[in-house]
């Protein structure tokens, strides 16, 4: 394992999952599932195949089943106009536990679950949604991008550009991930959203040598909010990263410091503050 895949595998594992805004709403928990555990950390990663690693494909078979969370009401009323109460009601059941199966890690599942859906019901953009998230997991990037793709011509939804721009990255096709980039800004997400689309553009301009327009697209992250987000500690991250590989250890550890001020067992900082010469 690389250096490079360390500091990625010790950084996806320090990262926890947060409760969602809304848990009753099945929709807004896929929207912020895609800025939480899909993205990079910048220009950690270097290869595509590390995120299908990461992944896996699924845990074992716990013993006895969860009873998934019921769908979003919106999404259930769809698949009922599309195929009828009796089917759509059956293949609610069928969506919510494919989304289960996504935030248990189990993409395979999943994928499978949404793919007969999607193809049953292909106006439903739900479906769509969860095929592309799993098939990112398993680090299917033609295959996720594909289906987020045709989620956002569905159902715009600004959280799923920067997983697709990730996918782009991930195939190292530089000028989409630029075309997605300019689709972030444009659409003025929240505040996590441009985040995470900002690590991705940064990210794919590292991965091409290009350093110092990485550091100039991640400008925006040097100003301390009043309340720090996890996302402003993985923004630091990366900007330390940046300047360890641009040879300005001064602001590396500068940044990795900060992280450690609100978050003391944040990945490898403290490796990466060591090898610095904290």
């Amino acid at each position: 394992m690389t250096e490079a895949e360390r500091r990625s595998k010790a950084v996806k594992e320090r990262r926890a999952p947060r409760a969602p805004q809304d848990p009753d709403l099945e929709r807004r928990k896929i929207e912020e599932r895609t800025t939480e555990q899909w993205i990079d950390e910048g220009s950690v990663r270097r290869e595509a195949s590390d995120a299908a690693r990461r992944a896996g494909a699924g845990g074992a078979e716990p013993q006895q089943r969860r009873v998934p969370k019921p769908l979003d009401p919106e999404v259930a009323a769809e698949l009922s106009a599309a195929l009828g109460s009796q089917r759509g009601a059956r293949l609610t059941e069928r969506l919510a536990q494919a989304s289960e199966a996504l935030d248990r890690e189990r993409f395979q599942e999943a994928r499978r679950i949404a793919t007969a859906i999607a193809k049953e019901a292909p106006s439903v953009a739900a479906a769509h949604e969860l095929v592309g998230l799993a098939s990112y997991r398993l680090g299917l990037y033609k295959q996720a991008v594909s289906a987020l793709e045709v989620a956002q011509e569905l159902h715009s939804n600004p959280a799923l550009l920067p997983v697709i721009a990730d996918c782009q990255r991930a195939q190292r096709r530089w000028a989409a991930v630029d075309r997605v980039w300019g689709e972030i800004k444009a659409a003025s997400p929240s505040h996590d959203v441009m985040a995470e689309g900002r690590m991705v553009a940064a990210g794919a301009l590292a991965d091409q040598g290009e350093l110092r327009a990485a550091l100039a697209v991640m400008e925006p992250a040097l100003k301390r909010p009043k309340a720090v987000r996890e996302f402003h500690l993985r923004q630091w991250y990366v900007l330390a990263d940046l300047y360890d590989q641009t040879g300005d250890p001064i602001s590396a550890k500068r940044w990795f410091s900060a992280i450690l001020e609100f978050d003391d067992e944040f990945g490898d900082v403290r490796d990466r503050l060591r090898s610095l010469g904290r």
